[in-house]
């Protein structure tokens, strides 16, 4: 039976006779930029791909069109999934390397395809659209969670690209979003504005109110919001106008909590305007992230096998939100990071948009396809190492 580090070996060469395919299908979705579940053709060369290679693909699952499921047939206990994002930002396009996640997936599945007959278990590709909170029904882990796609999977891995190497993502913030419309009544903005309901003010004191409640909740608290429809013309008093915002809190209590006070100014502004309210959430509520230190120290590990040295915390880092929250909830997973930019580089930005279709985002395709890969093969073959990252979550969880 080979040891895990001659299958590390093998995988790892695997993945380098395949780097000028698996670059050009980074360069692809890097370039097609399509935003959540609209990555129609994303979504199609990740599944053509991998058939190409052998693997059986299930296309649209939870009832997702751009969703998927690849693996190898009949699966054997334990299972690691490796998770693909392929989702674009609007305005900004893979502002957060998205498509170096999906590439380094697929890479990393083709590589454990090389040694899986020595392979003591199984592994399989999830294709989770609308990671990014950018369109309504975002969310694609969350759907996957919801219809079952995790059922059976015993340890969840991806990686994501940024400005430091590191093996965990560490804490996430918990994240609801929600539009908010008014409605008014529309009358001559010279002539009889007396006689009309001004339903753009109503957003806009939606906005000052929760600017003022910023002072008055946790410091880890997030409330950012567009106005996305304040009137036709200047001279029409706006009988429609609607906002969205998303809230995020490190935990889900008192992102509960906050989400009541957003709503309640959104409430009070609808009085004062005058102005009749409703609202609805628009994405999947997300968990979150609870890191699993097992897997986070095995991570590490194969990080520095491959070279890549650790950096710093970053004592300033701002944490954002993922649906993979919502997967550590549930099952163990990890969620490095591989460095493309610069210190300082911010994400959701052109800057990184350019890091992310440069030689740098190329190098961190190769190097997540192989890290995911040995992370599985260490994953399926020390039955110890998977069993202490189950412990840990059913402690974590007070299972």
């Amino acid at each position: 039976m080979p040891t895990a580090e001659e299958l590390k070996a093998r995988a790892a060469a695997h993945v380098e006779s395949l780097m000028p395919s698996l670059l050009e299908v980074s360069h692809q979705v890097w370039n097609w930029a399509e935003i959540g579940l609209q990555e129609v053709k994303s979504s199609a060369l990740l599944c053509e791909t991998l058939a190409q290679h052998g693997f059986q693909v299930e296309r649209g699952i939870a009832g997702l069109p751009t969703a998927f499921r690849a693996d190898r047939g009949a699966l054997r206990s334990p299972v690691v999934a490796i998770l693909a994002e392929y989702d674009a930002l609007p305005g900004v396009g893979h502002g957060c390397g998205h498509n170096i996640i999906c590439s380094a997936a697929v890479g990393a599945a083709l590589g454990l395809s090389a040694v899986e007959a020595d392979l003591p278990g199984s592994y399989l590709v999830l294709g989770t659209p609308a990671e990014e909170s950018a369109v309504e029904n975002a969310g694609g882990k969350v759907h996957l969670l919801d219809a079952g796609a995790f059922q059976g999977v015993d340890a969840a891995i991806m990686v994501h690209p940024g400005t430091r190497n590191s093996a965990a993502l560490g804490h996430s913030l918990a994240a609801r979003s929600f539009e908010f419309e008014f409605f008014g009544k529309a009358a001559h903005a010279a002539g009889s504005p007396h006689l009309g309901i001004n339903a753009l003010d109503g957003v806009i004191q939606t906005f000052n109110g929760i600017n003022a409640l910023r002072q008055h909740v946790r410091s880890d608290v997030r409330i950012h919001g567009i106005i996305t429809h304040g009137g036709a013309s200047p001279n029409i008093v706006p009988d429609y106008a609607a906002c969205r915002f998303r809230v995020r809190a490190s935990d889900a209590a008192y992102l509960e909590e906050a989400v009541g006070k957003v709503i309640g100014c959104a409430e009070g502004a609808a009085r004062a305007s005058g102005s009749r309210f409703q609202y609805r959430e628009v994405v999947q509520p997300y968990h979150d992230m609870v890191p699993n230190h097992t897997l986070d120290r095995l991570a590490a590990a194969n990080m520095m096998a491959l070279g890549l040295e650790q950096d710093p915390e970053d004592p300033n880092r701002s944490p954002g939100s993922t649906d993979m929250g919502n997967v550590s909830h549930v099952l163990p997973a990890c969620h490095p990071h591989l460095r493309i930019a610069d210190p300082g580089t911010p994400g959701h930005s052109v800057e990184m948009r350019t890091a992310a279709g440069s030689p740098s985002g190329d190098r961190a395709v190769v190097a997540g396809a192989k890290l995911l890969a040995w992370m599985a093969i260490d994953l399926l073959t020390d039955p110890d190492l998977l069993r202490e990252a189950q412990r840990e979550h059913a402690r974590t969880f007070g299972a």
